[in-house]
């Protein structure tokens, strides 16, 4: 319409400057062609930069809702199939659906996830991600959608002996690098050594090449005790209370959208249907 108006504008002029000669209107009719360009180049341009600020519209446009996550029962793992399931895997792919892109969950070193993040390596990272002020100052981040724990996980048999920090003094820890557990044995000055995820501190206990290990109180729940793969392990000291939310780019609009995905299904019974499924039903914060 711009394009139109402004090259209405040029055939006046031509018309108006008939009577000063054939020379000077060309002129002016290559002159009124000239703005009417620059017009259109400069509302292209204009439109182009809009594109380029929407996160939600770059998403969008390649079709996928790329989401960093790392192996987090009862969050982000696999079923017998290979398919990645857990809480957080599934609203990712309904949210993915709702704004017409499909999910595409990644695995990624966890003590990388804001490089991941800025490189565009993904697009958000939802996995059980404790908003600490390193993430809430890297990230735009969702509003909180569950609560949870960091937690000590020791040998059952001597869990007794460790139900306060300054008993913990003597243990060494095994932690997932980047991760609030690690913060928390860091907070507490707890000896530690860092592993590549919270499954693999988990392992170090079962093995013995670590007395303890901390991890997120939602997984402990899941992945410990009667009748799971570390019946021998339980949780033993709260170390700190914190909330998850999900991490986009800086600038991202898909922040606001997200937040209104969570309300319509926080108010319909999605998300507690949901966690039930996977038993956090008790954790999810109302939107």
């Amino acid at each position: 319409m711009k394009k139109l108006l402004v090259m209405a504008l040029a055939a006046g002029m031509i018309c108006s400057m008939a009577a000063c000669g054939n020379k000077s209107a060309a002129n002016s009719a290559d002159a009124a062609a000239d703005a009417a360009s620059a017009a259109e180049e400069n509302t292209q341009s204009t439109a182009d930069s809009a594109d380029a600020e929407s996160d939600l519209a770059y998403i969008r446009d390649k079709g996928t809702l790329v989401v960093g996550i790392t192996d987090f029962e009862p969050m982000d793992y696999k079923d017998a199939d290979g398919n990645w399931i857990g809480f957080d895997a599934d609203m990712a792919k309904a949210f993915a659906e709702s704004i017409g892109v499909e999910a595409e969950l990644i695995e990624i070193d966890w003590d990388n996830k804001i490089l991941e993040l800025d490189n565009k390596s993904i697009d958000c990272v939802w996995n059980g991600m404790t908003l600490t002020p390193e993430v809430t100052s890297s990230m735009d981040c969702t509003n909180a959608y569950s609560s949870n724990s960091q937690v000590v996980v020791i040998s059952a048999d001597v869990a007794d002996q460790y139900q306060d920090v300054e008993s913990l003094a003597d243990l060494n820890f095994a932690v997932e690098a980047g991760s609030a557990g690690e913060g928390a044995a860091q907070e507490n000055e707890l000896n530690y050594t860092s592993v590549s995820s919270q499954a693999n501190a988990l392992m170090e206990v079962s093995a013995g090449t670590s007395d303890a290990a901390i991890i997120d109180l939602l997984m402990a729940e899941a992945m410990t005790g009667e009748g799971t793969n570390y019946a021998d392990l339980t949780t033993a000291v709260v170390l700190v209370d914190e909330e998850y939310g999900v991490g986009f780019r800086k600038g991202s609009d898909a922040v606001e959208a997200l937040n209104s995905f969570f309300a319509e299904k926080y108010a319909d019974g999605t998300m507690t249907d949901i966690a039930a499924q996977y038993g956090i039903e008790n954790s999810i914060i109302e939107q």
